[in-house]
Formats: structure tokens, sequence, C-alpha cells
């Protein structure tokens, strides 16, 4: 299943990126349109690790965990490395990609809550690279397959305010930074 092979590259990917965040409070702008640098980091931590996994088991977040602030653990990085890593374990069982996943107001299909949640991973995970001073790096194939997500979902995300309008992008540029263009991010 390649999809599950995407999502773990991603993770990967957005584990060693947490892992090369400074240490000390994260304060700031980040590239995140209104998201400070902790709350996007908590956001990240959130919904691309323990959202992921609570939705392959059908589950849903706990409250408390809404407002936790994850970037305060002094070791956030290598808990959210490990549950990325569980998350991604759960979605390993191809049970977890069937049927759909209420969502409280509607159901979706499973995999296209895995596919949005990759989208996290490659967008936020681009946005803590890029605030930090780091390069997010995955695979042609995975660059592809984030692209995709990104033309697929733009516009429902435009609807919500999650994307902002296209950035331009260079001439000849690969697939990841279309992706984060296409999102209204600068990948320049």
């Amino acid at each position: 299943m390649r999809e599950h092979d995407h999502m773990t590259e991603f993770a990967a990917e957005c584990a060693r990126i947490a892992r090369g965040v400074p240490a000390g409070p994260l304060e700031g702008p980040s590239p995140c349109g209104d998201f400070d640098a902790r709350t996007l980091v908590n956001h990240w931590v959130l919904f691309t690790s323990h959202g992921l996994e609570r939705r392959a088991r059908r589950e849903t977040l706990p409250e408390e965990m809404m407002e936790h602030d994850f970037t305060a653990e002094p070791d956030w990085a290598e808990r959210y490395a490990e549950q990325l890593d569980r998350a991604v374990k759960a979605w390993g069982d191809p049970a977890a990609w069937e049927g759909e996943i209420d969502l409280g107001s509607m159901s979706v299909p499973a995999s296209g809550i895995a596919g949005m949640v990759v989208l996290e991973m490659g967008l936020h995970g681009w946005d803590v690279a890029t605030m930090t001073g780091q390069e997010f790096t995955v695979s042609d194939e995975a660059a592809r397959y984030l692209l995709g997500l990104v033309e697929e979902n733009a516009e429902m995300y435009r609807q919500f305010d999650g994307f902002a309008e296209p950035a331009q992008v260079d001439e000849g540029a690969d697939a990841f930074r279309r992706a984060v263009a296409l999102s209204g991010r600068d990948p320049r």
C-alpha cells in the first residue's frame, strides 16, 4: 500500500525535524498564517501523531489534549517521534484504511483522513523546518503524492481559511515546492 509508505516517510521526516528544533521556548511567528511558533508545533504534534493514531482506531481525541502544551515538555520531540511510530503502526493494519471515520458532523473515508493528515505532516513539517532553519526533504514520489493531496484539497482548505491563495513558485520547481506554493506558503 503506497499511501502507508508515504505516511511512514513523512512521519520519519517530521520526527527528524522535531529533533532539530532548538531547545527552549518556542516564540515568535511561524510561516503558517495566524499560528505563532508554539501554537504551530502543538497543532502539528497533536494532529499528526495523536490524532493520526486515534483516527486509525476510530477514537476521538480527549478534550484535554486539545489544550495541552506539548512543547512545555523538555523531551517533546522524542515523545512526538514515539507517538508518530505508534500512529504509523496503527495505520499499518489494512482494516484502518477501510470504511469511514466519523468526525462528528460528517463521516469521511478513512483513506481521505489519512491523506489529509499526511498533508498536515508535509506542510506543517515544512513550516516547522523553515522557522527553525532546517530543510524538509522527502523522496520525489512522496512529494508528488503530497502535491496530489494539496491539489485535491486546496479549494476546501481555502474555504475554511486553512490555505491562502497560491504563492509564486520558481519555474521548474519540484513537486514538493509546488505543493508548498499551492497551499499559499512561499517556498522561496
